[in-house]
């Protein structure tokens, strides 16, 4: 018999401008915080997470290094592709996992890179064991 499972998710508000110079972009609304986000938390509900992923909102990225963390953890491959403008990203969470309770995520920007962007509102997302 195959398992039954549910879609899960929660959004995750960033909010914040990563780069070397808070003027580079006209973002008001978005806090600078330089080369990494604030560790922002967020709580799975079931300790079994199938295929989770993350849709990332992103603002203006124009290089490829830039890392998303989950619990401390990089996730594997590139995790932002440039795109001028507004973007919205998926990528699967690999090389890190979610847990019951509460979790982490933040973004780190590629220090190598003049880049400048914004990350608006996270969504991760799980498929979860019914009964």
């Amino acid at each position: 018999m195959t398992e039954r499972t549910r879609a899960n998710y929660v959004f995750v508000d960033i909010e914040e401008h990563l780069g070397e110079n808070r003027r580079e972009l006209d973002v008001p609304w978005a806090d600078f915080v330089g080369d990494r986000s604030a560790e922002h938390t967020f709580e799975v509900p079931v300790e079994t997470t199938i295929d989770p992923y993350i849709g990332v909102q992103a603002f203006d990225v124009d290089e490829y290094g830039h890392e998303i963390h989950v619990n401390g953890e990089a996730l594997s491959g590139f995790d932002l592709p440039p795109a001028q403008r507004w973007q919205y990203w998926i990528d699967r969470i690999t090389g890190a996992a979610l847990h019951e309770g509460e979790n982490t995520v933040s973004i780190a920007r590629d220090t190598e890179t003049s880049d400048g962007f914004v990350i608006g509102t996270l969504g991760v997302h799980w498929k979860e064991p019914i009964d």
